[in-house]
């Protein structure tokens, strides 16, 4: 007696196939649009982000309806990221300070792709608010890991609170693409220095 088929009449096999496409296809509108916002923004063209991401414009707008769905999904999609590489480097790294400025390296790639982040969010406050929330959240807590990791090891001194660390980098990421002669990359090896600089002789 023949067996059932897999892609039979009950139709589990392709549904499973097609999320799984579904779910491709999304992550890699995620990627194209980060890469894209980089070089022109968050008002870039859709067509753009849909000729990096080999999709359709259908597509894009299928998972992500407005441009304001997208830009969040992207941002979200870069903290998780930023998020999950804490531990690994700190395990990877060759001390946990070599982790805490990679991860810091990171965090500001993170921070320099949010050209134009506010202006494309500024019909609806509150999905800018609840952005900044997560990130927080998700950031703070990898941000003190790391940061209490090089205490332990002696890399640094105590009493670097990580919010402040965070905000404070932030802030040197501020007129980065308003002035080309600044680089907030310098100022924060400055900073990072300053940290090693002070721990207990």
């Amino acid at each position: 007696m023949p067996t059932e088929s897999p892609t039979g009449p009950s139709g589990k096999a392709p549904a499973r196939s097609k999320r799984a496409d579904a779910l491709r296809n999304q992550q890699a509108v995620l990627a194209a649009a980060a890469e894209v916002f980089v070089t022109s923004g968050v008002d870039a063209p859709i067509r753009q982000i849909a000729a990096r991401a080999g999709v359709g414009m259908a597509t894009i707008y299928r998972h992500f309806p407005t441009r304001a769905d997208l830009v969040t999904a992207v941002y979200r999609h870069q903290i998780e990221a930023c998020a999950e590489a804490g531990p690994n480097l700190l395990a990877d790294a060759d001390s946990p300070f070599d982790a805490l400025r990679q991860w810091i390296d990171l965090f500001v790639d993170f921070l320099v792709t949010k050209h134009g982040l506010a202006d494309a969010l500024q019909s609806d406050s509150n999905r800018f608010a609840a952005l900044h929330t997560y990130l927080v959240d998700r950031l703070e807590p990898v941000c003190a890991q790391l940061l209490d990791a090089a205490v332990d090891a002696g890399d640094i001194s105590p009493g670097t609170r990580p919010y402040e660390l965070m905000r404070g980098i932030g802030n040197l990421c501020i007129g980065r693409d308003t002035d080309p002669r600044y680089d907030p990359r310098h100022l924060i090896e400055l900073l990072l220095q300053g940290l090693r600089g002070s721990r207990a002789s």
